[in-house]
């Protein structure tokens, strides 16, 4: 993960904020060490664990795991992408419940 940031930091002039979603590697000791060091060119910010009122798109996983997806076994990726390209497509003609994530998260939102 410092190999990465090292690389973004010289290759990018701008101050970089980096949204993490919990992966362990940018919580490690060298990690950790390195971002200080930055003279605030690098920030750090974590997502909580599972926030689906600040993600929008988590309403649409929940969609998909009871509506779409269960009870189908694939037996090649291939055939899950075929599967989800159909799901996408049923979904684009219900506009009204792509909405309905967006306006659900709204809600619950706590900002």
């Amino acid at each position: 993960m410092v190999d990465f940031l090292q690389h973004r930091l010289r290759h990018l002039s701008v101050k970089l904020l980096i949204i993490g979603a919990g992966l362990p590697s940018y919580r490690t000791h060298r990690v950790r060490d390195f971002v200080p060091k930055q003279c605030e060119r690098l920030w750090l910010e974590f997502f909580p664990v599972y926030a689906p009122e600040l993600n929008p798109v988590e309403y649409l996983w929940s969609h998909w795991k009871q509506h779409e997806l269960p009870n189908f076994c694939p037996i090649t990726s291939a055939q899950m992408s075929v599967h989800a390209h159909h799901a996408v497509k049923r979904m684009r003609q219900r506009p009204t419940l792509v909405m309905a994530f967006w306006q659900q998260a709204r809600r619950r939102s706590p900002l």
